[in-house]
């Protein structure tokens, strides 16, 4: 009876636990409200970012290139964030630039100077460009998980992503030259470095042809493709969950020598490494992640403090 008792009080107490743990999550979550972007946490350290604007094939307004800022700044610095998963809602991933709410910006001159005019066009795309240079300085791994058409500015955003999956009907499509410009906020300068061949990357850049999902995973720009968006969220955030369940130590200082490394030479960055865990070495979790295995348990039993 003794022995009862005691299994009752221990599932009583794990369920007040996870209650506790559900309340704290809604309430940090009321802090990322925005009118473009639905962020919910599905799974324990988890933060799930949906463009939502689907009556308009969520195509990026103003408001969104400001609110990318503010989500993925908000993301780096909250401790119940280990791992970010990024889709779009309704029938498309994106349809890419709002043109009609954005051109107003670059299309009037501001003033009747060509050179003051340039400046100003300067900072306006400098300021886009960091909507998708955040994702890249959030230290949490994003996760992009495309469906149906990634147009224009929505493969800017998944380049700065982590890791790319898609459904089957995706199509990637660097659409700018057909609308007289060149792309300008991080698909010529991520590209070539993630799938690996400039050939493949300036014909894509040149002639704005579609590149269907099996092509993005032949040439390594996806990395696994899913029948349905449905089957694509769900491994979507089970990836994002076993990242979670990880040493965010571990995890966090990956993800910075990964992106230093892409930039640097191969001593440059070995250099940086060793400065990097010179400190991140003397981290408890090290200690913890060792007993656990030692003792064939799993990770996400594991207590890591936040970081």
């Amino acid at each position: 009876m003794a022995a009862v008792l005691r299994g009752l009080l221990r599932r009583d107490l794990r369920q007040v636990a996870l209650g506790l743990r559900n309340m704290a999550s809604e309430g940090g979550l009321a802090s990322y409200n925005y009118e473009t972007l639905k962020v919910t946490s599905p799974a324990d350290h988890v933060f799930h970012v949906e463009l939502h604007r689907p009556d308009k094939r969520n195509a990026m307004n103003r408001d969104f290139w400001r609110e990318m800022v503010l989500c993925f700044r908000a993301l780096t610095d909250d401790q119940n964030c280990r791992a970010v998963v990024f889709s779009g809602a309704g029938k498309m991933f994106t349809s890419g630039i709002d043109l009609m709410d954005l051109a107003s910006d670059f299309v009037q001159p501001e003033t009747e100077d060509a050179a003051r005019n340039a400046w100003g066009i300067r900072k306006k795309i400098v300021a886009y460009q960091e909507t998708f240079s955040v994702i890249e300085k959030c230290t949490k791994p994003v996760i992009a998980a495309v469906h149906n058409g990634c147009i224009g500015g929505g493969v800017d955003l998944v380049c700065a992503c982590d890791i790319r999956y898609c459904t089957q009907d995706s199509y990637f499509q660097i659409k700018e030259v057909d609308v007289g410009l060149a792309a300008d906020v991080g698909t010529l300068q991520r590209l070539p470095h993630i799938i690996g061949s400039r050939s493949l990357a300036n014909e894509l850049a040149f002639t704005a042809r579609k590149m269907l999902s099996d092509e993005a995973l032949s040439s390594g720009f996806v990395s696994r493709i899913f029948p349905d968006k449905p089957s694509l969220l769900v491994a979507a955030i089970d990836l994002a969950s076993e990242i979670a369940t990880k040493s965010p130590i571990a995890v966090q200082g990956t993800k910075v020598n990964l992106l230093y490394s892409r930039d640097h030479s191969v001593q440059e960055s070995l250099d940086y490494m060793a400065s990097w865990n010179m400190s991140m070495l003397q981290t408890q979790d090290i200690i913890k992640s060792a007993q656990a295995v030692m003792q064939k348990k799993s990770l996400k039993d594991v207590a890591f403090s936040k970081l």
